[in-house]
């Protein structure tokens, strides 16, 4: 089961993929549930599921734009350093509490779109990592509770301009750049990956892997994630936690490869599917 955000005909929209067709969400629940967001908050995804089963595609999916699978998320808490290689890679050492920073929506594209390399800087590097969609709010929650608290996963790419990032020891604006990040193509509901589910997740550019690892490798589990986070900041269905990404970023390379216009990048996590983007100049 594949939940989407979508555009046609300059009107948004969600929906369902059925085959090559999408199933318009919006259609079925009208004012009850305007977008993805709001169909997970009011704990719709089950019996949206099941108002689309025998129902005919009201369009094709190639007549479709896709739209980051959360266009609208309260908040979007990506967790750096969780990988033992990436933390080895980097030459800092593991943490015993998760390390954390922001990134804004205006900073995502949906898959297909281009991912776009600013003027400023020709140091525009790839983060494979999966995303959790979560699905019931609360704070203070527990590790053991965790899992009932997502609504779905998706695949993520945390783009960063890596001399804005390194400039200072705050990341905020390099991992902030305009579409310089991608969030898709699609998410996955939880009950379709059971809790602790071992996921692999890879990432090539222009078809050459570049990173693979596995959930079983995080530092820091997703439960861990949700209960650290949510002890701090109340967290919100349709809220985003982006989980890591592995060893073998570009620019710890030798000789470093970050990415130019024209290249392409695809993150692929195994119970997903495949987020792919090109690189675009600004």
């Amino acid at each position: 089961m594949k939940f989407i955000s979508f555009e046609i005909d300059g009107k948004a929209s969600y929906g369902l993929i059925e085959g090559e067709g999408v199933i318009d969400l919006a259609a079925i629940f009208g004012d009850q549930a305007a977008d993805l967001k709001a169909l997970i908050a009011q704990g719709l995804l089950q019996h949206a599921a099941e108002a689309a089963v025998g129902r005919a595609a009201d369009f094709s999916l190639a007549a479709v734009t896709l739209l980051p699978v959360i266009p609208n998320p309260g908040k979007i808490v990506c967790v750096g350093l969780n990988y033992r290689d990436h933390v080895h890679e980097t030459g800092r050492t593991v943490t015993e509490s998760p390390t954390l920073f922001l990134r804004v929506p205006q900073s995502q594209v949906a898959h297909g779109e281009d991912l776009i390399l600013p003027a400023e800087s020709t140091r525009l590097d790839y983060e494979g990592e999966i995303a959790v969609i979560i699905g019931k709010g609360g704070r203070r929650i527990t590790e053991a509770e965790a899992w009932n608290h997502i609504a779905g996963y998706a695949c993520y790419n945390d783009g960063s301009i890596r001399d804005w990032q390194n400039a200072t020891p705050q990341w905020t604006a390099g991992k902030n750049f305009w579409r310089t990040g991608a969030f898709g193509p699609w998410m996955v509901p939880a009950h379709e990956i059971k809790p602790g589910q071992n996921m692999t997740l890879v990432t090539r550019l222009n078809g050459q892997e570049m990173q693979r690892a596995s959930t079983d490798m995080l530092i820091h589990s997703i439960p861990r994630q949700i209960a650290y986070i949510s002890t701090f900041t109340p967290l919100e269905p349709g809220d985003v936690i982006v989980t890591g990404t592995p060893g073998g970023v570009g620019a710890k390379r030798v000789p470093p490869v970050f990415m130019r216009a024209g290249d392409m990048v695809e993150v692929e996590v195994d119970a997903i599917g495949t987020l792919h983007n090109r690189v675009r100049a600004e």
